[in-house]
């Protein structure tokens, strides 16, 4: 069976299935971001400090990490078509509980139902990916899921507030219940039946993976990108109103702008993959590390910081693609296990660079927290190296 059903896989593109799990990842990641805009009214509403409202996203992503080390090995031989199916249930569900939440632990409780869902679904994209689509086009279908990621990125925000303004912070989670349903019947019918091939071939555990080399050091060129990234983009907001001095609108304009720009890298990213990988994932740190360093020279003037800022958003967002990548082709057939510690090493990254640039921030000025981002791009670029020189070796 699982060699019929490997072979057809390699001949026959399920498209449709990359993007009905597209919407999916569009409606999660709106779901992730959707209270930044809405704090203010859920904060009111639940009688809690905005402090506490945020750590909303906290425990999402605390649980998306859980849930991506472990998914793998709790579903073992389950038909990975109604695991999807189940976590995209999951999603409408933790919609519906936060939209009539009436305290703050059930609120609270809704959000970890997302950072499950979260955790489950970037922890097995690898490996659907593979399953859906002939192996020279996995880097294609990979970008179309980051695709749905940054889209929702850029809308989720802007999204949030006016629906916030119009139908109430309550109403705008009930929103997102609707495109959950979608998915659901849309993955029901465009997905293949995909049993997990174990009996064949016998998954590495996470101790295992760890004795590959060109493994570690990937993942930390990986979470060294991603702490670089966050360490400055998490404190954009607060660069562009007190450096660049931008009133709201302008402000607003940058951030879509930026957004923007990064839906258009993912669309752009795979031929630059296909054609040179490695000089790719290098380049991507390379040039974010010398838009920090120009920021710091130009951040007074709105329009070059607005270029430069769109110039990161376009390859911040493009190389989520490019790691996703690398995986699928170091561990086709440990992708699961591999995903799950990639979302653990992604989430941990963005916490650990969005504290630590946090109190470089505060403490030390803007400055210092954007040349902090420029280091550990540049040592996400000697990483990169690394990790290349391994994987030809290997």
């Amino acid at each position: 069976m699982s060699i019929l059903s490997s072979s057809h896989h390699k001949t026959h593109a399920h498209w449709s299935g990359v993007f009905a799990m597209t919407l999916c990842v569009f409606v999660l990641i709106a779901s992730e971001f959707m209270p930044v805009s809405l704090l203010t009214p859920i904060a009111g509403d639940l009688h809690v400090t905005e402090g506490l409202a945020g750590q909303g996203i906290a425990i999402s992503g605390a649980l998306a990490v859980l849930t991506s080390l472990t998914l793998s090995r709790l579903a073992g031989n389950v038909n990975r078509k109604h695991l999807l199916l189940g976590l995209t249930v999951l999603m409408a569900v933790s919609g519906l509980i936060i939209a009539l939440a009436s305290s703050y632990p059930v609120y609270m409780l809704g959000r970890a139902m997302i950072g499950i869902t979260i955790g489950g679904f970037w922890s097995l994209s690898a490996a659907i990916a593979i399953r859906l689509v002939p192996q020279h086009q996995v880097p294609r279908a990979l970008a179309i899921f980051n695709g749905g990621n940054a889209l929702a990125t850029v809308v989720a925000a802007p999204l949030g507030s006016y629906l916030g303004a119009t139908v109430g912070w309550r109403g705008a989670f009930f929103a997102l219940v609707p495109l959950a349903l979608a998915a659901f019947i849309w993955q029901c019918v465009s997905l293949p039946t995909m049993v997990n091939d174990r009996q064949q071939k016998p998954q590495r555990s996470v101790t295992e993976l760890f004795r590959l080399p060109v493994l570690v050091t990937g993942l930390l060129a990986c979470g060294l990108f991603f702490m670089g990234q966050f360490a400055l983009f998490t404190y954009v907001r607060p660069f562009l109103e007190t450096v660049t001095r931008v009133n709201a609108s302008a402000l607003s304009l940058i951030l879509l702008a930026t957004g923007v720009a990064g839906f258009v890298g993912t669309l752009i990213i795979t031929p630059f993959l296909n054609a040179r990988f490695y000089p790719t994932l290098m380049t991507i740190p390379l040039l974010m590390a010398a838009i920090a360093g120009l920021l710091l020279l130009a951040g007074g003037s709105p329009w070059a910081t607005a270029a430069l800022l769109s110039l990161w958003g376009m390859l911040a967002t493009a190389a989520p693609t490019g790691w996703w990548t690398w995986l699928a082709r170091i561990l086709p057939d440990d992708a699961e296990a591999g995903g799950g510690l990639m979302v653990a090493v992604i989430q941990l990254s963005i916490a650990l660079g969005s504290t630590a640039g946090g109190l470089v921030f505060d403490n030390l000025g803007w400055q210092s927290a954007f040349g902090l981002s420029a280091l550990l791009l540049l040592s996400a670029v000697v990483m990169t190296l690394m990790t290349s020189h391994r994987h030809n070796k290997a």
